[in-house]
């Protein structure tokens, strides 16, 4: 396409989102030339492969390893809860016992009470955090973690794209969980698996493993789909280091038509 103008009206043209007289105007703008009409045509053969990819059935079972670690959580959970129970059960017993005593043990308890109030309050005033909460937290973090790398290699896309998704639940994404990352967008076997991947390591992209993971990407893409979207992705990033790779990419005598537009315009916005 001569201009964006045109390639916005060729993906206007597309998605049908044209009035009949723009069409035919359009059309005849096509009419007059054969590199624009094939140029149309590689477009069109991308958009009929994006509404051919499936789109996976959600699954209600989850990995083993996560039922083991939440059965072991709740049976950890059980065990502080009887524990306190038990000592309730306990001081009731004393209490039914020594009835003359009810009077002594309420002023004992209300200053055990006040006491153990005030020493708990000025510990997180100094602390400034709750230990015990801030455990938890690191313990469902670690959950959460073990679950996604677990269900990368689940057979199941779906069970896939879930587990990318759980990176938005990660607060530390450590290296072990970007090489997974990376390493599903080089080598999965499903393009939504691959897009919605490329979509995580966008937002991890300031950490410098992720940047130069991305542009090694480059090279290992042979959908069409992955190569215009990981394109797109050096432009919002004005990653450099990607124009080598990308221009390897124009060499490949079988590289899509629409895809190498992209790519050329890519690497003139990067420079």
């Amino acid at each position: 396409m001569e201009s964006e103008k045109d390639k916005e009206l060729l993906i206007s043209y597309l998605n049908n989102e044209l009035t009949a007289k723009e069409k035919e105007a359009f059309e005849k703008f096509l009419a007059g030339s054969a590199e624009m009409r094939q140029e149309s045509d590689e477009a069109g053969h991308i958009w009929e492969m994006m509404g051919q990819l499936p789109e996976p059935e959600p699954s209600a079972a989850l990995p083993v390893k996560f039922y083991a670690m939440l059965d072991t959580f709740k049976a950890s959970e059980a065990d502080k809860r009887n524990v306190v129970k038990e000592l309730w059960e306990k001081f009731q017993q004393m209490w039914s016992f020594q009835p003359k005593f009810q009077m002594a043990y309420s002023l004992v308890i209300l200053m055990l009470g006040l006491g153990l109030g005030y020493f708990v309050n000025e510990k997180l005033v100094k602390s400034g955090k709750n230990e015990e909460i801030q455990n938890l937290s690191s313990e469902v973090q670690d959950m959460k973690q073990m679950m996604m790398l677990s269900l990368l290699e689940n057979p199941s896309a779906t069970e896939r794209i879930r587990a990318v998704s759980y990176t938005n639940e990660i607060k530390a994404v450590d290296k072990k969980v970007i090489e997974a990352l990376l390493t599903t967008l080089n080598n999965d076997s499903n393009d939504n698996v691959r897009l919605m991947t490329l979509e995580a390591l966008v937002k991890l992209a300031n950490e410098p493993m992720v940047r130069e993971g991305l542009v090694q990407s480059i090279t290992h893409q042979e959908s069409p789909l992955v190569q215009s979207a990981l394109a797109d992705v050096m432009v919002k990033l004005q990653e450099k280091r990607a124009i080598k790779p990308l221009k390897k990419l124009l060499k490949q005598q079988d590289l899509n038509g629409f895809v190498k537009s992209k790519i050329e315009s890519s690497i003139h916005e990067i420079i």
